[in-house]
């Protein structure tokens, strides 16, 4: 790991997202100097000690040249060591790798690779080829494609979406129709949908940092407790050695360099493992490293242009939780206030679920601007147990990409301007 003795400077790339908050959290107890940009000067990262500055920065979905503009101004005069992309901002620092390197060190793949770890059609298309198990499967391209290929139960998603954007389940003909509605209402369809078998069973994550296709770290961990929007409350650390090489014959195939993540399906029947969704970053790192692999650190390394030794296996059986979550997903389940409540006092208490289990997301006792958020939530919560969906979509910004976004970003056009862009110099 990055020696604490020698604290780097990173510049971490959003601060709404809960792996940002996470990775943050890391740095900061690392010893690290960390800067934020984010377009939300309510963003959850801003409640925070370990952030020495914060830069709102215009948003990627809006304004892509922008927002790489606004970066490279803060790259250019070489006062931080690493960028790093903690979502969906690697797809744009890979398309433009080459105006990134010398001005701070980042690991990424290339942007063919990125993009196609990033499409979920692109994900099962790279599966098939591997002779890799996941749900069957369909890609279609119109709304009488979906219809065809749909076997209730299942689930329809765009190729593109985070966060559980784009992704619906649908388990009759009323939610078939609502799919379709959302999707734009006619038979051609704005992109491609994939539609896969919804196979019961529990959800894992798997994560790992890839140095040139090489595997030097890997951790899994599977839901517990579900928060809101198919976020996981509590996570318990997992030993997973046939996902590890799954993923490791994935960042083989990609030729990756970097952070890769990868959900996957344990199914109730004694079969292996399904894999179901890729992203091309780390998605909320601290139960890895409460379970002894610094992940985050391991990716400093690799910016840098280290080549680190593979870190040694993480601990199985630990336990973490993220309260927000808890307490957004018993408001979205019809929690009433005295549910809340109990709740509140079950996390305050590391009773019940909550028993050896420490937090990630809001960790109070080292960094108490973190009780910030949390309390706000528990007292919207508490005076409307409705808002907790609302308050779940306020994370789904100009932070992320869209599709009128990404055609933005892929497009000659966009890289001509932002290359002969003044204000995209730094200077």
């Amino acid at each position: 790991m990055p020696d604490p003795a020698k604290p780097l400077r990173v510049l971490v790339s959003e601060g709404s997202s809960t792996s940002a908050r996470e990775a943050i959290t890391i740095l900061g107890l690392s010893g690290h100097h960390v800067e934020v940009c984010d377009p939300s000067p309510w963003c959850l990262s801003r409640f925070s000690r370990f952030v020495r500055k914060f830069h709102r920065c215009p948003g990627l979905r809006d304004d892509p040249a922008g927002y790489l503009a606004f970066v490279e101004r803060r790259l250019a005069d070489g006062k931080f060591d690493v960028l790093l992309p903690t979502h969906e901002q690697g797809f744009l620092f890979a398309r433009v790798a080459q105006r990134i390197e010398g001005r701070a060190g980042i690991a990424l793949p290339d942007f063919e690779s990125y993009r196609e770890a990033h499409s979920k059609t692109g994900f099962s298309r790279l599966l098939d080829r591997l002779g890799l198990p996941q749900p069957p499967t369909h890609i279609v391209q119109s709304a009488q494609g979906v219809r065809d290929a749909i076997r209730f139960p299942t689930v329809v998603k765009t190729s593109v979406g985070t966060a559980s954007r784009g992704i619906w389940f649908v388990h009759g003909a009323d939610d078939l129709m609502r799919a379709l509605h959302d999707l734009g209402g006619g038979d051609a369809l704005a992109g491609e949908v994939l539609v896969q078998d919804l196979v019961a069973g529990i959800t894992e994550k798997a994560q790992s940092v890839f140095c040139r296709s090489r595997m030097l770290g890997f951790h899994a961990y599977r839901q517990i407790a579900a928060g809101v929007g198919g976020g996981e409350a509590i996570k318990q650390s997992v030993n997973r050695p046939v996902v590890r090489a799954y993923v490791e014959q994935i960042g083989r195939a990609l030729d990756w360099h970097g952070a890769l993540s990868v959900d996957y399906i344990m199914p109730e029947v004694d079969t292996a493992p399904l894999l179901i969704d890729c992203n091309p970053r780390l998605v909320e790192p601290m139960n890895a490293y409460r379970s002894g692999v610094d992940l985050v650190g391991l990716l400093l390394l690799i910016s840098l242009g280290e080549t680190p030794a593979p870190v040694p296996e993480s601990r199985e059986g630990v336990l973490t939780h993220l309260a927000m979550q808890a307490l957004l997903g018993c408001g979205a389940r019809g929690g009433t206030r005295r549910d809340i409540l109990r709740e509140c006092l079950h996390l305050a208490a590391a009773r019940g679920p909550y028993a050896g289990s420490n937090e990630e997301l809001t960790p109070v006792q080292s960094d108490w601007i973190s009780a910030v958020p949390l309390a706000m939530t528990t007292a919207l919560l508490l005076a409307s147990p409705k808002l907790a969906i609302k308050l779940a979509r306020g994370g789904f910004g100009a932070h992320l990409l869209d599709a009128a976004s990404i055609r933005v970003i892929e497009s000659e056009g966009f890289y001509q301007h932002s290359s002969s862009s003044p204000g995209s110099t730094g200077r």
